[in-house]
């Protein structure tokens, strides 16, 4: 039974259709980083693919389990990040399902590994993995693909995003695993689709249904702030992450600053990859940094 519209925010533990045979349910994590919480998709009809089932928790486990009704074939993961991925295992035994994601990391263990362009097939439908590295090196999106836009479910072209790209908030990109070059490739790749993506259905809050809009505004932003950051490293001639996050940062909340000087360290290391700026130590996130001509 679904119990609201998908383009309202998402609650934990409340059951809503996303798109046909495209159903979402959040888990009770919320937080600053997760937002209402991570939002756990059930997709297909006689066979289920379960994407990210979120924390090691036993309540949303077994709510997943009882709408799945016996018939979850995978269990998947976007990535292995501590609000994602935990659960993964522990559905994949108690339902009998294959485990799949990119790779081994932080505890997690697939049974099967997913590379861009693979493809978990359900019968009339399936999901698609395409890598998107950046905000991790092991993130995968997955693609809603069905066999023919005639038959009865058919539905909109619709990606499940993981934490590449959600409504509301910038993703945080935290070396030396987060990588800003990769990241915004990544969200170029997606503009690229052809056809084109239709709705983003995002690891953390509602659908996106301006998926273009949406990404192009990420763009933006970053780039934006790419340029705020020379600007005032070349104002300094030379500053740590943090003197940029005080100088740069100041539409953010300073009590976020802690998070945002992870994305400063990411777009320091991209400008350093670009010989735009440079640090000796560009591993370290107290480093000094000095713009380049």
């Amino acid at each position: 039974m679904v119990e609201q519209r998908a383009s309202q925010a998402p609650v934990p533990g409340v059951l809503d259709e996303v798109d046909p045979l495209v159903r979402r349910l959040t888990a009770p994590n919320p937080s600053v980083m997760t937002g209402p919480g991570t939002n756990t998709y059930l997709v297909g009809d006689d066979a289920i693919a379960v994407v990210d089932p979120g924390p090691e928790d036993e309540a949303h486990l077994a709510r997943i389990e009882a709408v799945g009704g016996g018939r979850i074939r995978y269990v998947l993961v976007t990535h292995t990040h501590p609000d994602h991925a935990p659960g993964a295992a522990s559905l994949a035994e108690r339902s009998g399902a294959e485990l799949c994601g990119y790779d081994a990391r932080d505890g997690f263990v697939p049974e099967t590994e997913l590379r861009d362009g693979d493809f978990v097939s359900l019968g009339s439908m399936g999901l698609r993995a395409v890598h998107t590295p950046g905000h991790a090196s092991n993130h995968l999106c997955y693609l809603v693909e069905r066999n023919g836009s005639g038959h009865r479910h058919a539905g909109r072209r619709l990606l499940l995003s993981g934490d590449h790209i959600m409504g509301g908030s910038t993703v945080v990109i935290s070396p030396p695993d987060g990588d800003m070059t990769q990241y915004l490739t990544s969200l170029e790749l997606l503009l690229g689709f052809d056809p084109p993506i239709e709705a983003i259905a995002p690891g953390h809050g509602p659908v996106l249904e301006d998926p273009r809009a949406e990404i192009e505004a990420v763009l933006a932003h970053r780039r934006a702030r790419e340029q705020a950051v020379l600007a005032a490293l070349a104002d300094r001639g030379q500053a740590t992450v943090d003197e940029l996050v005080t100088a740069v940062y100041v539409d953010v909340n300073p009590a976020m600053h802690p998070i945002a000087r992870r994305s400063m360290w990411a777009h320091l290391r991209k400008l350093g990859s670009e010989a735009m700026a440079y640090s000796e130590h560009p591993e370290d996130i107290e480093a000094t940094w000095v713009a380049q001509a």
